[in-house]
């Protein structure tokens, strides 16, 4: 019983200081996700990335435009990145997660985009997502990414 709460105990105090979250599979780990997001996108896949967001008129996206709701993000993207040349090849790096609770996280990290200059040439930056955590898994409900070059 004395070992029983004391692993809960250590188990509490980790959450509590914001270790960054550890799972047994991809979609129980929000960093697993973000990275599966950029396996898509360097698929040219639109559509596969977004499921990384959650499915949500609230959801959110902040760069130098605010789109509300998933449909709108979506067409931001699309808008945006209209063909596997100008999205590129992205990379994210430095990324932590910071469990809130049992179902929020904020993870930060930094990207970096690889295109041609007649496509849009290099971009980097930093991002902050909140993500929740849904029976589908860890989606994001918010992100705030900014270009740094």
């Amino acid at each position: 019983m004395n070992a029983l709460l004391r692993a809960v105990s250590l188990g509490v105090v980790l959450l509590a200081f914001g270790t960054p979250v550890m799972a047994q599979t991809s979609s129980d780990d929000p960093i697993a996700v973000i990275q599966r997001s950029a396996e898509d996108w360097n698929r040219g896949d639109i559509s596969a990335f977004m499921q990384s967001y959650e499915d949500s008129p609230s959801t959110t996206f902040v760069g130098t435009e605010v789109a509300r709701g998933t449909e709108e993000v979506l067409q931001r993207y699309r808008r945006t990145y209209p063909d596997s040349a100008r999205m590129g090849k992205t990379t994210f790096s430095d990324l932590e997660a910071r469990p809130l609770n049992a179902d929020l996280a904020i993870v930060i990290g930094r990207y970096s985009l690889e295109r041609k200059p007649e496509f849009g040439g290099n971009r980097a930056g930093i991002f902050t997502l909140v993500m929740r955590k849904t029976p589908a898994g860890w989606r994001i409900i918010h992100d705030h990414t900014s270009t740094t070059n």
